[in-house]
């Protein structure tokens, strides 16, 4: 009889991240994991010592999921900020639990010394944020940083909104949204 293939940490992570995408990592318990996974509860610990291992490796995931998402998105608008913030915002609409483990999660606390701040996370590799400073500057808003700052305030609260249920304007809405915020705010 031929020996039983054994799932890998590979496999696990995928179950784990579908399951943090469907009802948030905080409900996750290793029984849970096991039947997504398809195993038992022993080959989870056999490579995870405790869930905030297993928390970690899920994380990255969602951080790739993140940057794929955001490269998958529209960038068509001329307007400083408007497709990170309608990226941003969607992102948060979409994969709200996602949302909540990236953006909204405690990074104070040692379990997850890993974590990235939310600067780092929506910059990317690709200097996202950075781009969208030099575009402003290049049409000539003023302090650009002081404008960033005020442009994510508006993206990451009409985000908050999205998780929470409070916000559900369609993309051409939050369109004019955060073109007025962004003239409001930078006066061009």
């Amino acid at each position: 009889m031929p020996r039983k293939a054994t799932i890998t940490q590979k496999e696990i992570v995928g179950a784990a991240f579908r399951l943090t995408k469907q009802e948030g990592f905080e409900a996750i318990t290793s029984r849970k994991l096991a039947a997504a996974a398809g195993c038992s509860t022993q080959p989870i610990f056999r490579i995870y010592e405790g869930m905030s291992d297993l928390k970690k490796d899920v994380y990255e995931k969602a951080v790739e999921f993140y940057d794929e998402f955001y490269d998958a998105s529209d960038k068509s608008h001329n307007i400083p900020f408007v497709d990170l913030g309608l990226c941003y915002i969607n992102f948060a609409q979409k994969n709200p639990h996602l949302f909540r483990l990236l953006f909204l999660a405690n990074k104070d606390g040692h379990e997850d010394e890993s974590a990235r701040s939310m600067y780092d996370l929506v910059n990317g590799d690709g200097d996202h944020i950075v781009a969208e400073i030099n575009k402003a500057s290049d049409m000539g808003a003023q302090n650009v940083q002081h404008l960033f700052m005020q442009m994510w305030i508006f993206i990451h609260g009409a985000a908050c909104m999205a998780v929470s249920g409070d916000y559900d304007l369609a993309d051409e809405d939050t369109i004019s949204l955060l073109t007025a915020a962004y003239h409001a705010f930078s006066g061009v």
